[in-house]
Parts: structure tokens; sequence; C-alpha cells
């Protein structure tokens, strides 16, 4: 499941060490430790380093909501790890903080808890198994992650358990309201705005005496996108987040322009599913919950049938939010991450970038997580909550891509992603079915028409390497004579008419000839993808029954990429029906019929036409 360097230096060298102070009595002098910065990074404080000296303990902030129906605020379970002089000597740190459905387990993979996928598009699937899971975990203890890292380096270190999940009070809701409120709750804790009691439904209260007020917040995954939750609400003294490979959308998640697409690795997953699978919290409230969210607000709302955009899929759209956000934003994450796709975080990049927040991303070539170097990490923590002017907010690159062949630790800086010296080339479809069509900027006509047959039996690479199959439409460039940098967000344009009211559509672009070998790399074969429901040709909102033979232009955007295609290689566009990783499997047999001179496909260029 979804348990989802060039860097510059930086002119200014801050360095804080320790401060003395003479007793009154001895007048000895008494060392007090305090953070030490150089390079514009936290350093590890030997006097910080001692984990047996740490201070750990947990408490529950109350919130400004009630989800699972019994009438009182539902309280956050909240750790806490700080050096003891927060203790002993009133020091006060800034905080970082991981919040997660996922620390008090997730329920088992038995069989029937995913969606069946193989029925006929429209027709409803069968019913699904509900797990239960079964809570882990022992107070004061969330989690360790996040700990080692930062509080030698002079942080303190939050968890929370989002709600419903864990000894945390309420329901999950998947994306709803209260998982965005609730992070915020503890955020106000730290700052004084909210209440926090040692136990779950006491009234002895804790104080967070030890907080600058200060939270910069970062996780991967669903604890990635966490953050940009609590981002989103605008809340005082969030200063900054780095999410690594965050759901922003979890209709970009479970759907792809119309059409029903599980996420890479988890066929027949769906909102639903994540639920179940997160549901951790207290026992007795389980049902109420699963009532109330599972089987009225997610089961009225998440359409399989006509994979529609709807309101209930708009309220679970960060981007849809983000008008009150003010952190700092450091997105990160990996180009071929088909679980969470790069579309994830570049449109929230975008979108922040757009409304004049300090902004950076990463993007690295492999798949699902991978955070930024510690280096960059800690210049951008060190800045934006202990306030080192360490110059990263000023950077004249925004954008570091990994290389095909560099490690994740040396990433190349660019001005911006997409590269800012990208431009649109269009390529055209010269005819070629069964065996392979040609791929050219220059537009040839009368071409006519080709028809694929839908058989999701035959999976994406199997279609990529057949020379001849009428299961896909293949396309090529000649051979590139030199390299091919593409930056950015490719677009298609498909003209299509299908033998039934309904299909799948699917596209590839793949580098060919296809790399067999065992130290091949994801970017030697996969490109970019992407996956469209005909029906919703006009609007992403509402879906229309095909008419057998009419044709419809479609136009959708592919997965944005950065890739360096090498010299000798062929860039091939692949148009087939069901994908059998992604998409729901219909009988075979549909037939989709392309007309060439409607089809083009737009790549983001580097140096634009001179660049290829």
């Amino acid at each position: 499941m979804n348990i989802f360097l060039k860097i510059k230096p930086f002119l200014v060298t801050s360095i804080f060490v320790v401060s003395f102070v003479l007793t009154s009595n001895a007048q000895e002098t008494t060392e007090k430790a305090k953070p030490i910065f150089s390079d514009g990074e936290a350093q590890i404080v030997e006097a910080f380093n001692d984990a047996d000296k740490w201070i750990r303990h947990d408490l529950f902030v109350e919130t400004t909501f009630d989800t699972d129906g019994d009438g009182k605020l539902d309280r956050m379970h909240v750790d806490v790890t700080r050096p003891y002089q927060t203790d002993t000597e009133g020091l006060k740190l800034p905080v970082i903080y991981e919040s997660s459905p996922y620390y008090a387990g997730v329920a088992p993979d038995v069989d029937g808890v995913f969606w069946d996928v193989n029925h006929e598009l429209g027709d409803t699937a069968k019913k699904r198994v509900h797990p239960e899971v079964i809570r882990l975990g022992e107070r004061p203890i969330i989690s360790n992650s996040q700990i080692k890292t930062w509080v030698p380096r002079g942080y303190i270190v939050v968890h929370s358990s989002s709600p419903g999940t864990g000894l945390s009070q309420g329901s999950p809701t998947v994306g709803g309201d209260n998982e965005s409120l609730a992070p915020k709750a503890v955020i106000d804790w730290l700052n004084g705005r909210a209440k926090g009691y040692t136990e779950p439904y006491g009234r002895e209260e804790v104080k967070a005496f030890w907080s600058t007020g200060k939270v910069g917040m970062t996780g991967t995954s669903y604890n990635g996108t966490l953050p940009l939750a609590a981002a989103t609400t605008g809340v005082d003294g969030l200063e900054a987040i780095i999410p690594i490979a965050p759901n922003t959308s979890y209709y970009n998640y479970y759907r792809s322009n119309g059409l029903v697409r599980s996420p890479g690795g988890y066929l027949g997953e769906d909102i639903d599913v994540l639920y179940d699978y997160i549901h951790s919290g207290d026992e007795s409230k389980r049902p109420y919950n699963n009532a109330k969210i599972r089987d009225t607000e997610m089961k009225n709302g998440i359409d399989r049938i006509t994979g529609d955009y709807n309101a209930f899929w708009a309220s679970r759209d960060y981007l849809n939010d983000m008008k009150p956000m003010k952190a700092a934003l450091f997105m990160s994450h990996g180009f071929n991450d088909w679980n969470v796709m790069p579309e994830h975080s570049y449109r929230i990049y975008k979108k922040a970038e757009e409304m004049g927040l300090p902004t950076q991303i990463y993007y690295h070539q492999f798949g699902h997580g991978g955070p930024p170097p510690i280096s960059m990490m800690n210049k951008w923590f060190t800045h934006f909550l202990h306030g080192i002017e360490n110059g990263v907010e000023n950077e004249p690159n925004k954008a570091w891509i990994v290389r095909e062949d560099d490690e994740m630790s040396n990433p190349t800086p660019y001005k911006d992603y997409p590269n800012p010296d990208a431009k649109p080339v269009t390529f055209y479809l010269t005819s070629g079915a069964p065996n392979i069509g040609g791929l050219t900027t220059t537009k040839a006509v009368k071409q006519g028409k080709e028809t694929l047959v839908d058989n999701y039996s035959f999976n994406g690479e199997a279609l990529a390497k057949a020379e001849i199959t009428n299961h896909r439409l293949l396309y090529v460039t000649p051979k590139l004579t030199k390299d091919l940098h593409i930056s950015g967000v490719s677009k298609i344009t498909v003209k299509l008419a299908s033998s039934k009211p309904a299909a799948n559509l699917s596209v590839w672009l793949v580098s060919l000839p296809w790399n067999d070998s065992r130290r091949s790399k994801t970017t030697d074969n996969i490109i970019t993808r992407g996956w469209a429901d005909p029906q919703n040709y006009k609007s992403l909102t509402e879906s229309e029954p095909l008419k057998p033979g009419k044709f419809y232009e479609v136009t959708f955007d592919l997965q944005p990429d950065d890739q360096i295609i090498k010299t000798g290689q062929q860039i091939g566009l692949m148009i087939f029906s069901s994908d059998k990783e992604f998409t729901l499997h219909p009988k075979p047999g549909t037939e989709l019929t392309i007309d060439l001179d409607g089809t083009s496909l737009t790549l983001p260029v580097v140096s634009g036409f001179d660049g290829f």
C-alpha cells in the first residue's frame, strides 16, 4: 500500500556557539548549550546529541472539530522529543513536525480488499472486503522518525497521529478538512493558542514552554501531504514545509482525466480502501466513522462508474485551498514515481510560485519517496526556523534536478522548472500499423486512420517491445543525432472513434530500443505516461457515452518530466487502450480507430526546434 551537490556555497557564514553566565556566589562560569550554525546550516551540538538525556513525553491537543460523533472536541495524540536543556536551562527551540495516519499500524492486505478491476467500463464492481486494523504502539512514543537528524542540530521533534488513527480521536477522512485542521491545532498549541492535556479526556494542561513557536513540517507520501494540508490553513507559526512525494489531489491519485485509474502498484485501490487501511483509532468509534465517512460520504462521492470530477473530489484537492497559505515551500518528488505521480508536486509548486511564496523544487529520476539532500533541507529549516541569513530564499536557481546517471545527493541546479529554455515542439504521425509508424515535426497529410484492438492481458512493456501487434499503435522518431532534453509537461491530442460507448485510453512515451539489461534504469525506457477517458472529451465534470464510429478529439497532459534522451535513441509515442497495471480490465475486443491527421504530440524541448 501507500505507506507512500551542486549546491552553491553561501556567502554568509553564521556561527553561534555558547553563552557564559557568572554565578552570583562562586563566580564560576556556567556554559549553556545553544544551537551552532556554520555555512548556513545547523550543526550537531554535542550537548544535544545524547539520546539518553532527551526528554520524551506525549499529550493530547484539543482541536476545533468533532468527527467521531461523541459530542466532544477531538484530541490529537502528540509526542515530543527535546534536549534536556529545554527543562534545565530555559532553552527554547523551533520544531520539526511530522504527522501521519500510519504510526499505529495498518490493515492487512487480505483477498478482496481492493476493488475488482475485471469488469466492463460503466459496470458496478462486486463489493469488497473491509479489513480491521489491529492498533499498535505504546505511549509515550508515537514515532522515532526525524529525531536523530534534527534534535542534535538544535530542534525539537514532534509527531502526531492524524484523526481516527492510533490514540488520536475522530475519524479519518482521507483529505477532508479535519486532516488539515488537526496539524493546525498542534501548531496552535506550540504557539500557545490551543490547549494540550496529559490524558485523552483529562483536564490537566500541558504547555509548550520550550517552543519558539516556529515550526517546519516534512514527511513522505501521506506524511508529505499533511504538511501541505496544514499550510493551506494559513496557520501562524508554520514557517516552512518540505513535502516529499505528497498526494495533493485525491482525484489525481485515483483518477486521470475522467478515467478510473489506480496508483501504480495498487491495482484496484480507491479512497475508501485507503480509509480502511489507516483506520486504527478507537475501536468503539469505528462503526460510527464507517457509517458516516466510508459508507455514506465516500460511497456517494467516489463515482467509480463515470470517473468524473465532482464536489467530493474538489473538497480533497489542496490546490483549491491554497489561498491562505504563507509557508515557504521546498517540494521534492521523483519523475518516475508512478504511485504518487510527479504532477502532484508540480501543480502545487507552480501555484505557490505564482502566489509569490518562497519556493524551490527538487526532482530525481527514481520512484516513490526520496528526500532532498540533508544539506539542502538543513539550509531551508535553518533560515526559516532559526532566522539565519544564509541566502537560501534568494538562490538564483529554484529547481534542482538529479540527472539520469547521477546520485540523488548530486542534483544539477536550474533557474526553474520547467527549464525556462524549453519550448513546445509539435510532432505528427505517419502511418505504419500494425508495424511501427513515424513521428515527425513535419505534418504529413492524408495519413488516414489506423485501428488497435484492446486487450489488457498485454502489458505496456510487451506492447512497446513488439515489432508487430494490433493491440497498440506505435510511432517513432528517427534516431536522435544529438541528446534531446525534455523539461516540462507534454500534451497530446488524439482524434479517435470507439467501437463501444466506453473505452480506456492510455498513452506512453518511450525511449527505444527498449533496454532489457539487468542494469537498465526506468529512464532508459519510460519517458512519461498519461491516461484519459474519451467520454470526458468536453469536460472533467461531465462524461457522455461515445457513439460507436463517431470521432472525438481528446486533449490531455502527460506527466511532467525532465529527461535527457541520449543520441541514437528513438522517441516512441504508443497509443493503446487498457493499461494492465493501471486501468480497469474490460473484456478484450474494443476497437479504437485513430485519425492520424487529427492526432499530435507536443513536447517541451530545451532550445525548442533547434534542440531537436
